[in-house]
């Protein structure tokens, strides 16, 4: 019986014989790919096409730009498509896409930084940050334009005036809007009053400047008189813009606190206010501090409010309960508007220029300080 099993199988192996390769199926994931010069090769052949077509009606950097830009997005996904299959093409067609884009949100900050450098750069010296414009007048700037002297005048007391009046607006605000976000997240627990507050936060956050310019106005001068303007008045203003940011940025960032930490405090029989204080702020106080410093930076370009609060000023003033103050928004402002000379206005232009690079550099401190507070605040990782 074995032999006849044997043969059996024997007589099988034979008749089938070796068996042919199959063939195997094309996946697409499996297809070629373009080498590591294809992309640079792509970008460069772009560049030179897009610089022939911008030739065609007047050349210049945007034009440059655009074309170079649409022809790289149509050439490389075709070539990629081509190459390595539509799914990798629809992914290249995507992320083309998405760095166009932000390339294209670059476009107005880079030509802002630009434009302002090269025009407030030539009025940023010595004279203008330490003087004020206490004194000068059209017949100085016409001298300077026609003896090529450099510019008199300067921003001193308008810087004064805006970190015045910002300190000021911060004092107010920031204790305010910290302890409503402490109890929106804290005590209320979405109540009616808390809900209630959410609601007015809410309906602040789009009050536009002018507004609570209007209303401080109108507080001090039922409280004073009507020919109350004074810094503390904008200050005032200010801090009806800035409550409403802090009170969200505080709020945010105290949810996302564990509610882990606040119950091993409790656990311990630590009393709230203290768990708040020693354990809920600590914890959340870098995205604190990042939030009142948006604020500020938010507040601190408000022209609207200012001119209804505090007016302008040509000389320093360093007391913000009297009489008017300047600030670098007014400042430029009136120096655009109504220029020292009006027959050469090319003073005021430079002096309106080099304030607004001043104040984009007080904002870039301003944003830095707040990171630097965030690194420094921000709780230890433990191992």
């Amino acid at each position: 019986m074995s032999t006849v099993t044997t043969s059996k199988n024997t007589n099988d192996s034979r008749n089938k014989g070796p068996r042919p390769p199959m063939a195997r199926k094309r996946n697409s994931l499996a297809k070629g790919h373009l080498p590591r010069w294809g992309i640079p090769a792509i970008a460069a052949g772009s560049l030179i096409l897009g610089a022939a077509g911008s030739t065609l009606g007047g050349f210049s950097v945007a034009t440059l730009a655009i074309y170079t830009a649409i022809i790289f997005v149509v050439a490389s996904t075709l070539i990629i498509t081509a190459v390595e299959g539509k799914r990798r093409g629809r992914n290249a067609l995507a992320t083309n896409l998405v760095y166009a884009a932000f390339l294209l949100a670059l476009v107005p900050l880079v030509s802002v930084l630009y434009t302002v450098l090269q025009k407030g750069l030539p009025g940023m010296n010595m004279h203008f940050l330490f003087h004020s414009m206490n004194g000068v007048t059209g017949a100085i700037d016409n001298t300077s334009v026609e003896n090529g002297t450099p510019v008199l005048g300067g921003a001193y007391h308008a810087v004064i005036g805006t970190l015045l009046i910002t300190l000021w607006s911060s004092v107010i605000s920031v204790p305010v809007g910290m302890l409503t976000a402490i109890y929106l997240v804290e005590y209320g627990k979405n109540g009616p009053l808390a809900r209630a507050i959410t609601f007015f936060v809410d309906v602040m956050t789009g009050i536009p400047s002018i507004v609570a310019g209007l209303f401080a106005t109108a507080l001090f001068a039922v409280l004073l008189g009507p020919t109350a303007r004074m810094g503390i008045v904008a200050a005032v203003a200010l801090s009806v813009l800035m409550i409403p940011t802090v009170v969200r940025s505080t709020e945010e960032m105290l949810k996302i606190v564990p509610n882990e930490l606040r119950e091993a405090s409790y656990a311990l029989g630590v009393r709230k206010w203290r768990t708040i204080t020693k354990v809920v702020v600590p914890t959340a106080i870098s995205g604190i501090a990042s939030g009142v410093t948006l604020a500020i930076a938010r507040v601190i370009g408000e022209t609207a409010p200012i001119l209804v609060t505090a007016g302008l000023a040509n000389n320093i003033n360093v007391n913000v309960f009297a009489n008017w103050m300047a600030t670098l928004p007014t400042f430029i402002y009136y120096q655009i508007l109504t220029p020292t000379s009006p027959t050469n206005v090319d003073p005021s232009i430079q002096r309106a220029w080099a304030a607004a690079l001043l104040l984009i550099a007080m904002v870039m401190v301003l944003n830095l300080g707040a990171r630097l507070v965030a690194g420094l605040f921000a709780p230890k990782k433990g191992r």
